[in-house]
């Protein structure tokens, strides 16, 4: 059978959705949280050169910028064919460029080409250096795009803190471009110590923020659900974090060649205005809004207040089942609980092994999501719960 056959076949068996298969990506630096429900043997599958396990990837059509010896497709989903033989699994970019604007819709294919947008769980024991993503401006400089992102903090997946569960956004509202400029030139000499310029926030289960591209940020130690722009470009200002040492090229990476060594130039990619923002928390933090509520389920955003994407928090009550629209395409996944998604057999994860299939993860066609997608949760006591991560496209999004 040829591939095409295979996404069409799969496509239509599954009444409009497909059973993503899980994507976890090493990252060299930092520890690994160890709560993405991988087998604990499996932290290091892909060799200790490469590092531990520390992300899980969903709905992405883009491969992770992890270095040299990153495989050409790690970071990018791959489906489940419905007849569940994964060793025929075929890339989820695939599937959207073969059935294009029937699973995207029209919107986002005519001006996107594909699915723009990817999440994933973020899972460090450590905090994270004090970076920035770069807007779309900067990152089409070095051939890339920008990145606006958010986080949520699910407590389903937060069963530890990690060392410091605690969020540094921009710098104090006093703090100059000067003060910020000093730090950076002392990249390579000593710790910069940079977030003694910054402000923190103690992060609060089951809510959330929104960062703009621009905005230098080291996130804390909890596992973060993190719906985000197709690319994965940053410029790290903290040189050491947790006594870990970074290299300069950590900073200057996505810069252009002739500006490695030009200060002002890696100064310029900051949103200064935003990073000074004096009420920053009543602009970017995220508390979830109500979306719908009945006797058999609730539905919250978690993700809203900007123009690139867009998060709910669907909580199906014990034994109940509801038919559930939504006006364009998403990617979820199940975080509690079991039941029935669509024609699938569903159930959040306990315990996965790398390279195994699993029964979490789906992606909902526009049009499966517009007609209602039906979702029984089958146990007597424990809700169902399901994290949605949208495109820039869903009108509903406060």
């Amino acid at each position: 059978m040829s591939e095409k056959t295979l996404i069409t076949e799969t496509f239509d068996k599954g009444q409009g959705i497909l059973n993503l298969v899980p994507v976890f990506v090493p990252r060299r630096f930092s520890k690994a949280g160890q709560r993405l429900r991988l087998h604990p043997h499996d932290y290091y599958a892909l060799g200790t050169e490469r590092g531990s396990i520390k992300e899980r990837w969903f709905s992405s059509v883009i491969p992770a910028m992890n270095g040299e010896l990153a495989p050409p497709d790690e970071g990018m989903s791959y489906v489940l064919p419905y007849d569940g033989m994964l060793d025929n699994k075929f890339l989820f970019k695939n599937a959207v460029n073969e059935l294009g604007e029937n699973i995207i819709g029209k919107e986002l294919k005519d001006k996107y080409g594909s699915w723009p947008m990817y999440s994933k769980f973020f899972d460090y024991f450590e905090p994270l250096f004090h970076h920035l993503h770069l807007d779309f401006e900067s990152a089409a400089r070095v051939g890339r795009l920008g990145k606006p992102e958010a986080y949520f903090y699910p407590p389903q997946m937060n069963n530890h803190p990690g060392t410091f569960p605690v969020t540094y956004y921009g710098f104090d509202a006093d703090v100059t471009k000067e003060m910020v400029r000093e730090r950076l030139l002392a990249y390579e000499s000593g710790d910069n110590r940079i977030t003694e310029l910054s402000r923190a926030y103690r992060i609060e289960l089951g809510t959330g923020w929104y960062t703009p591209p621009g905005v230098v940020h080291a996130p804390g130690s909890y596992l973060t659900y993190e719906p985000q722009w197709n690319s994965d470009v940053n410029s790290v200002y903290e040189n050491i974090t947790a006594g870990e040492v970074y290299p300069y090229d950590f900073l200057v990476e996505n810069c252009p060649d002739d500006k490695k060594r030009d200060v002002d130039y890696v100064m310029s990619l900051m949103n200064w205005e935003k990073n000074v923002d004096p009420n920053y928390r009543d602009h970017y933090f995220r508390p979830p809004v109500l979306a719908a509520e009945d006797e058999k389920y609730r539905e919250d955003w978690i993700v809203y207040g900007n123009d690139f994407i867009g998060g709910k928090e669907l909580t199906i009550y014990p034994g109940q089942m509801v038919t559930i629209k939504d006006p364009c395409a998403y990617g979820c996944i199940i975080i509690q609980g079991h039941g029935k998604l669509g024609v699938y057999d569903a159930a959040a994860a306990v315990m996965l092994r790398f390279g195994e299939a699993s029964s979490d993860e789906y992606f909902v066609s526009e049009q499966a999501a517009g007609l209602g997608v039906r979702i029984t949760n089958q146990s007597r006591f424990e809700p169902m719960v399901i994290l949605k991560h949208f495109g820039p496209n869903n009108p509903d999004r406060p």
